[in-house]
C-alpha cells in the first residue's frame, strides 16, 4: 500500500508527486502489444494464468483530424507469462470494442460494446486452455449498449449506463447485473443511481458495494449531435440496501481505466481520465490526459490525490494479473492510442 501511503493528502501534495510519476517503482511496463498504434477500449482478463486482450479499435492510416476512419478490431492476443511475449490466440466472433470485461471463473466476460455499425447486447466467455481459445455464449443484455462501465462484485457482474446506439444523443441511465455463478444466469433491471445518465464511467468493486463515478451525460446540441456534459458526482450500491451518494470527485474522470484498481480492502484508485481541462484544444495539440490519481476510502469517504501515473490512458480496460493491476493498451491522446501495457503494483 505504498503507494498509497506516499502522497495521499492534500491536493496541494499533486505538483510534489508529480516527479514520482516517471521513476516510481509502483508502475512498469509488460510486452507492448504486438501492434504499432494499439487499441482503444479492447477486453481484457485472465485466463488459464494467460493474460487477453481482444478487439478495440484505432486509427490505422490517418488520424481522425486528418479524415483517417475508425477501424474495429476481432483479433484475440494472448501473453502467457509477463516477461513473454505476445502471440495471436485467434479472433473474437465479430470485431467489437467499447463493452465492458472482467475476469470470472478462470475465463474473461465480455458484455455488449459496438462495432463499426451498430451497438450490441451480446454477451459471451472467452477462455484460454492448452494453448487454444474457446468462447460461450452468456445471455445478451436486455438492450443494445456500449460505452458504459462494469465491475464484479463477488460473482455477480454489474452494468451501468452507456449509450444504446452510435448516434445516441442522451446517455443511458439503466444498472444491470448477472449472477455468473447462477444455473440460468439472466439479467436482472435494478433501480439505477440517483443522478444523470452517464456513458464512460468508472466503475469499482470494493469493501462489499459496486460503485460508480464520474463519466458524461449527453444531450443535443443546436446542430442536434451530442455535447458531453462532465459529471463529478459518484455513487455507491450496496446489494440489498440500495444507492447512496459518496462525495463527489475533486474532478472529472471521463473514461479512466475501468474497473477502478483497488488496494487493500478499502480503497480503489481512479487513474487519470478525461478531466475536461483541454476541451477547447483542437486534437491535433492536445497534450494529453492528466496524470493525476485519485483514492477514495470507502471507510473515511473521502477522495485523496495519490503519486500520479506515468502513463494516463482514457478508453482502457483494467485486469488484475500475478498480483498487479494492468492498464491495457488505450488512448494516450483523442484519437491517438498507445500499444503500451502498463502495470500497477501498489
Amino acid at each position: 500500500m505504498k503507494i498509497i501511503q506516499l502522497c495521499l493528502g492534500s491536493i496541494a501534495t499533486v505538483t510534489a508527486c508529480h516527479a514520482l510519476a516517471a521513476e516510481s517503482p509502483f508502475w512498469s511496463k509488460l510486452p507492448p502489444l504486438p501492434d504499432k498504434e494499439g487499441f482503444a477500449s479492447m477486453f481484457a482478463g485472465g485466463s488459464g494464468g494467460a493474460l487477453l486482450a481482444a478487439g478495440g479499435a484505432n486509427f490505422p492510416d490517418k488520424k481522425p483530424w486528418e479524415g483517417g476512419k475508425k477501424i474495429w478490431y476481432d483479433t484475440v492476443f494472448v501473453l502467457e507469462k509477463p516477461d513473454g511475449a505476445w502471440k495471436v490466440a485467434g479472433k473474437l466472433p465479430r470485431p467489437l470494442g467499447y463493452g465492458v470485461s472482467v475476469t470470472h471463473g478462470g475465463g474473461v466476460v465480455c458484455v455488449g460494446g459496438s462495432d463499426a455499425e451498430r451497438h450490441l447486447a451480446d454477451a459471451f466467455r472467452m477462455d484460454w486452455r492448452t494453448g487454444k481459445l474457446d468462447f460461450k455464449p452468456l445471455p445478451p443484455l436486455p438492450q443494445t449498449v456500449a460505452n458504459m462501465s462494469g465491475a464484479l462484485l463477488g460473482d455477480t457482474l454489474f452494468v451501468a449506463g452507456g449509450t444504446a446506439r452510435p448516434d445516441s444523443t442522451s446517455a443511458l441511465r439503466k444498472f444491470y447485473a448477472l449472477d455468473l455463478a447462477g444455473k440460468s444466469p439472466a439479467w436482472r433491471e435494478l433501480e439505477p443511481w440517483p443522478g444523470p445518465a452517464r456513458m464512460l464511467a468508472v466503475a469499482a468493486a470494493q469493501d462489499g458495494a459496486f460503485f460508480l463515478a464520474s463519466g458524461a451525460d449527453l444531450n443535443p446540441g443546436p446542430d442536434g449531435k451530442p455535447v458531453r456534459t462532465y459529471l463529478k458526482d459518484a455513487y455507491r450500491y450496496t446489494p440489498g440496501k440500495g444507492w447512496k451518494r459518496i462525495a463527489d470527485l475533486p474532478r472529472a474522470a471521463v473514461a479512466a481505466p475501468s474497473p477502478a484498481p483497488t488496494v487493500g480492502q478499502t480503497q480503489f484508485l481512479v487513474v487519470s481520465g478525461d478531466d475536461a481541462a483541454q476541451l477547447t484544444t483542437t486534437p491535433a495539440e492536445h497534450k494529453g490526459f492528466p496524470p493525476s490519481v485519485l483514492a477514495y476510502d470507502t471507510r473515511a469517504g473521502r477522495w485523496t490525490e495519490a503519486a500520479p501515473t506515468p502513463a494516463p490512458r482514457v478508453t482502457v480496460p483494467t485486469v488484475q494479473w500475478h498480483g498487479a493491476w494492468l492498464v491495457v493498451s488505450g488512448e494516450r491522446k483523442p484519437g491517438v492510442r498507445s500499444p503500451e501495457v502498463w502495470r500497477l503494483n501498489p
